[in-house]
C-alpha cells in the first residue's frame, strides 16, 4: 500500500476506486476542479493501482488567524480494507501536509457514535472538544431564499 497526496493532473488515479470508498461516483469535472485548486487536498491510499481509501480537506486563511487552518472534510476506507491502519496512514500524511503548508491547526467533525472515527482521531493525537458541537446544514439546491 502507498499513500499519495493528489494534485493537478492526477485525475486518472481516481478512475480505479474500490467499492464503498466514496459516497457517490466521481464526477470528472468536479475532480479536475478540486485537484487544480491548491487549497483543496486529497490524499489517497493505493493498493495495486486501486484507491482503497482517502481523506479530503481544505486549508484556509481567515482575517483573525495569523496562520492557515486545515478543515478535514472526510476520511474513508473501503470496508474490505479496514482495520489495517490505512485511515491512520492517510490522516498522518494529510496532517504532515498541513504542517508543511504552515497550518497552525487541523480539525474535523464526526458523530460521537461513530466509534471507528472516534478511535482514529483519538489515536492520531486529536483532542476532543470539551462540549458537543452542533452542525447546521443549509440546503441551497434551488437557490437560497
Amino acid at each position: 500500500m502507498t499513500v499519495k497526496a493528489l494534485g493537478a493532473n492526477d485525475e486518472s488515479i481516481l478512475a480505479n476506486i474500490a467499492p464503498d470508498v466514496f459516497d457517490d461516483r466521481i464526477d470528472p469535472r468536479a475532480a479536475d476542479e478540486f485537484l487544480a485548486d491548491p487549497r483543496h487536498h486529497l490524499v489517497v491510499a493505493l493498493e495495486d493501482g486501486q484507491v482503497i481509501g482517502f481523506a479530503s480537506a481544505v486549508h484556509y486563511v481567515h482575517p483573525d488567524k495569523p496562520s492557515p487552518e486545515l478543515w478535514i472534510n472526510e476520511v474513508a476506507v473501503s470496508s474490505a480494507h479496514r482495520e489495517r491502519g490505512i485511515a491512520k496512514a492517510i490522516l498522518k500524511s494529510l496532517l504532515t501536509l498541513a504542517s508543511e503548508l504552515g497550518c497552525s491547526e487541523a480539525w474535523v467533525l464526526t458523530e460521537r457514535d461513530n466509534n471507528a472515527a472516534m478511535r482514529l482521531y483519538r489515536s492520531s493525537g486529536g483532542l476532543e472538544a470539551p462540549k458537543d458541537a452542533v452542525m447546521f446544514s443549509f440546503p441551497l439546491g434551488d437557490g437560497y431564499k
